[in-house]
């Protein structure tokens, strides 16, 4: 029998009834406030998983070896309130059948929903952004807003690399939260403030989101909101390869502009897998 390629995550090949975890892109970017183009995200870091080898040594795992299965991407209505429930619909019914999310987004509003619904003791994100705003542009859930709308469900958030934002939203997020800046990183370390932050969880329950942009922008420069100054590749692995051994019941990988050489798709495929690869190894073997 031949093989045929397709347009799904590259070794997503376990039926949804035997999976554990389960892929679904949000093709969004109905809110993006510079450059629009996240909507082609999921599809395009799909693509670029094919390129890459299916051994993951620092596991010492093949990919297929893992129950995993893609189920496409979702038709999105038009206004993020409404992607919002959609996305919230849409992992409830995983939550129900026993299945871990894992949502490629699109725009970092996509990460409302899922909170939402799983209403973990602890939110983690990587961003550039600090995304306090209680509106933006006319709206509560545009993607300058996620951190105030997942605050409504979750006391308990790391931010990790955010450089930008207003005096304000420091000031409380100082404040209100556990901020590590990206300048916190470059100077003390991942791996202390990783440890911190594996110290501050504990055992109880996680959802990590990694925004794109998190990433210094001269690296990965396919991204809808730009930032220099940033984070390293190494360091977004190393926050997964440390918080895939917890407790996380979510993780989401969103902001992804696919309008570069590849740097930005591939490094999302990279760490997507990583982080699959490594919640695998710590909860299922």
């Amino acid at each position: 029998m031949q093989s045929f390629s397709n347009t799904l995550f590259a070794d997503a090949e376990s039926a949804y009834e035997d999976a554990c975890y389960v892929i679904f892109g949000v093709p969004f970017d109905g809110t993006t406030s510079f450059k629009a183009g996240a909507r082609d995200a999921p599809q395009a870091i799909r693509a670029v998983s094919y390129n890459l080898e299916t051994y993951l040594p620092y596991y010492d795992l093949e990919m297929p070896e893992i129950l995993f299965h893609d189920m496409g991407d979702l038709y999105c209505d038009c206004l993020p309130d409404l992607v919002t429930d959609q996305v919230a619909d849409a992992v409830s019914d995983l939550q129900k059948d026993g299945k871990f999310p894992v949502v490629i987004g699109g725009e970092h509003s996509v990460t409302i929903g899922a909170v939402r619904t799983l209403a973990p003791a602890w939110y983690v994100v990587c961003d550039a952004h600090l995304d306090m705003q209680e509106e933006f542009r006319g709206s509560p859930y545009n993607h300058d807003c996620v951190t105030a709308r997942v605050s409504e469900t979750v006391k308990n958030i790391i931010l990790i690399g955010p450089r930008s934002g207003t005096r304000e939203e420091f000031a409380a997020a100082r404040e209100k939260y556990h901020l590590y800046t990206a300048d916190d990183v470059q100077e003390r370390g991942i791996a202390s403030i990783l440890e911190e932050v594996g110290d501050l969880i504990g055992d109880e329950t996680v959802y990590l989101s990694i925004d794109a942009d998190a990433i210094d922008c001269c690296m990965t420069p396919g991204l809808g909101t730009p930032e220099p100054f940033g984070l390293t590749p190494t360091d977004i692995r190393s926050v997964i390869r440390k918080l895939s051994q917890k407790n996380v019941i979510g993780f989401d990988y969103v902001e992804v502009l696919p309008n570069d050489a590849g740097q930005t798709t591939v490094v999302a495929a990279h760490l997507i897998r990583e982080f699959i690869a490594g919640h695998y190894r710590a909860h299922h073997r």
